[in-house]
């Protein structure tokens, strides 16, 4: 055996001390490998729709409806079936509305109770019992554990769950019991969420989601470039601080960073009331403004304007600075012409701008921040970084997410993988090296992690840049356009220029040569895996399939945002991925809660077969599996070592006695006066018939491993004396 083998079975052996712990885990390990693989959800581009978010999330786009046709299939009416999901979904609402209805409110509370016990015994039978222990509510964990467990010792099986029912109801735990349930099914139901990226910007609570995702029990996160730039802008970087703040104020979002997080907006107010107090910005109004009085639309277009030109002048400054982003095209102000009120394009042509004031911009240094912007930049730059609560959401992006995830035979990310046009990987300049395919993926990930965590100012300053370059380049897999064209469709009023020509990675995801090699560049299996993306939104209202190259390549960004359901005409995709294989459900536009529980609406309008599986997918298929596989392994190496006598096998008997006797000794020290007169006793070590030679042997015997007789006798005789 070589030596780094033996010191990791060593290490492993301090884990599995003895054969029997070993023996015990691998039967433990192998009878998982062989449940039903654990349901997968996908959601993508959620842009802070937290309300149609929620409720996705609710119905596991669909699996929860399906769970209970699965259980009652005829036995329920269709509107008995539309009730019970809608109690699922919001329990504490929809009971409510019942109890201003219903007569009976014990014998209704009586039927729910069972109806949701039965589909708890359903989620919960693909799944381990000590998993399903762990995702039961504290308060509530004993009763339900009872109730979705088979007891084939009790005789009268339906007179104990009975007992147990009635005595819910009788001492009015009824409600909580039945809220208890439901969360329990939207928690089995869907075993691992994945989030695609763009949580962030144009809807109204990201912060919203951010919290419910902090809460979630399995989930990872792939960057979104929206959420890419928060996290800049988090870090500090003032291009992507700027470029929050503009995209907040466009889509009349202000309070996300007011209210939800706290971060002061008085500093730039003040300061275009001033600097811009006799322009009418006219060019800058919110969208979905309509909560805002006359006076705060006109103060929100000032500051749309300020940040705006600000973010201009910290990028152009930026691009120029970083040559090696090849962006310079990007940097745009140094090409007005004040006196003509025109802009010449890096393309050569002259268009004239829809608005020319520009107070302050000096066309010397068009890119210098004046000093009331400095300080308007300095201020935000301190609230976005001491924000905790910020902090604490881009520590849940930076733990659980990434550029990309590889998971059960599936490639994630967000954006596009850059390609050139004939279908091979583009190179792309990072910091003076080439990169290009995973490796490039790799080296912007690690960048953005050094913004956080590396000691170095220059390594930490790099990763702030890389971030903005992330959100807005070319070759950026997160963006693959060929510009952002935010200027010009500010400025300019022909719409050629407001064109973002996509990567080639579009015009290809049909090609099968290409999306194989792209998954072979991952270290996929071209013939089981899949690309799974969001970022750009799929045009059903115009007959576009989210599902692209015979299966291999879907795309789930459908619009949850409300700006895209008019040209997307449907709410959003989303995935699911369970024992049976892949399916693609369609959702309407979300009304609201209200809405949900009193018509007893859904948003699930048509759920599509990607592909099934020729047998139903079991555990040992699946990553977890292959892991499980390879501890299975090293622990039948571990047996054979000890039973060679390789490693030694260890018994701590002390340690035995700690965690299995400890709460009888405790009892015995509670009982002061038996523990008094036992040491008073003169007779303690001479009568050894009577008190089994007092507390000193005790401990002799339990290094004797005689322990389980000896002490509980010992400590029985004591306690009936």
């Amino acid at each position: 055996m070589k030596k780094d083998e033996l010191r990791y079975l060593q290490r492993l052996a301090e884990i599995y001390p003895t054969i029997g712990k070993a023996s015990t885990e691998i039967i433990n390990l192998q009878s998982i490998l062989n449940l039903p693989k654990g349901t997968e959800h996908f959601m993508s581009d959620l842009h802070g729709e937290y309300q149609a978010f929620s409720h996705v999330l609710r119905n596991g786009s669909g699996a929860v409806r399906k769970k209970i046709d699965d259980v009652f299939g005829h036995t329920l009416s269709n509107n008995d079936k539309r009730s019970l999901a809608t109690l699922i979904y919001y329990p504490k609402e929809k009971m409510d509305l019942v109890k201003d209805t219903e007569e009976d409110m014990e014998n209704w509370y009586k039927i729910t109770l069972y109806r949701l016990i039965e589909i708890c015994k359903t989620t919960a039978s693909k799944y381990t019992r000590s998993k399903v222990r762990k995702a039961l509510p504290a308060d509530y964990a004993y009763v339900i554990e009872e109730l979705i467990t088979e007891k084939a010792e009790v005789l009268d099986k339906e007179a104990y769950y009975d007992s147990i029912v009635n005595t819910i109801i009788e001492i009015g735990s009824a409600e909580n019991f039945i809220i208890a349930l439901a969360e329990l099914i939207q928690r089995l139901v869907v075993d691992h969420l994945h989030i695609l990226g763009d949580i962030y910007d144009r809807g109204p609570a990201p912060h919203f989601i951010m919290d419910r995702l902090m809460q979630y029990h399995s989930l990872d996160i792939q960057w979104g470039n929206h959420d890419v730039v928060w996290m800049g802008a988090a870090a500090g970087q003032k291009a992507c601080i700027a470029t929050v703040v503009r995209n907040s104020i466009r889509y009349g979002n202000l309070d996300i960073l007011e209210d939800g997080y706290g971060i002061n907006m008085l500093p730039l107010a003040t300061f275009v009331m001033e600097a811009y107090k006799d322009d009418p910005c006219e060019i800058f109004a919110m969208k979905g403004a309509s909560n805002y009085n006359v006076l705060e639309e006109e103060l929100g277009k000032k500051m749309h304007k300020a940040i705006a030109v600000i973010q201009f002048k910290l990028e152009g400054k930026l691009v120029r600075r970083h040559k090696e982003f090849q962006m310079e095209d990007r940097a745009l102000l140094h090409r007005i012409n004040p006196e003509k009120g025109t802009i010449t394009l890096p393309d050569g042509k002259e268009y004239p701008l829809r608005d020319n004031n520009f107070p302050t911009i000096d066309w010397k240094h068009p890119y210098e921040l004046t000093a009331g912007e400095k300080e308007v930049m300095d201020k935000l730059s301190s609230a976005f970084r001491n924000c905790e609560k910020l902090q604490n959401h881009i520590r849940l992006l930076l733990d659980k997410g990434g550029l990309y995830t590889v998971y059960n035979g599936n490639l994630l990310f967000h954006g596009s993988i850059p390609l050139n046009e004939d279908g091979t990987f583009r190179e792309v300049q990072i910091y003076g090296k080439s990169y290009k395919g995973k490796e490039l993926y790799d080296v912007l990930e690690t960048y953005v992690r050094r913004a956080f965590y590396s000691v170095g100012k220059e390594e930490q300053k790099k990763g702030r840049d890389i971030m903005w370059y992330i959100w807005a380049a070319p070759n950026s897999p997160l963006f693959g356009k060929s510009k952002m064209s935010t200027f010009e469709r500010y400025f300019i009023e022909d719409p050629s220029t407001h064109e973002e020509k996509k990567n080639a990675y579009y015009r290809l995801w049909e090609n099968e040569e290409v999306v194989d090699n792209m998954l072979r560049e991952f270290g996929l299996d071209p013939e089981k895996g899949h690309i799974i993306n969001g970022h750009v939104p799929v045009h059903q209202s115009e007959g576009e399939s989210p599902v692209k190259c015979d299966g291999k390549v879907i795309v789930i960004d459908g619009g949850f945002s409300k700006p895209y359901q008019k040209v997307t005409g449907i709410a959003g995709y989303t995935l699911i991925y369970n024992s049976y294989g892949l399916n693609l459900t369609a959702h309407e536009p979300f009304t609201s809660k209200a809405d949900a529980v009193a018509r007893e609406t859904d948003i699930v309008s048509n759920r599509v077969a990607v592909s099934y599986m020729s047998r139903r997918q079991l555990v040992g298929d699946t990553d977890t599996g292959h892991a499980l596989k390879e501890r299975i392994q090293e622990l039948i190496q571990l047996l054979d070592a000890y039973r060679t006598g390789i490693i030694k096998v260890k018994e701590i008997r002390l340690k035995l006695f700690t965690s299995k006797f400890s709460f009888y000794i405790m009892g015995v020290l509670c009982d002061i006066t038996v523990f008094t007169a036992i040491w008073q006793d003169k007779n303690c070590y001479s009568e050894g018939k009577r008190y089994e030679t007092g507390y000193s042997n005790l401990f002799k015997w339990i290094i004797e491993e005689d322990y389980d007789k000896s002490c509980l006798k010992m400590m029985n005789k004591r306690r009936i004396r």
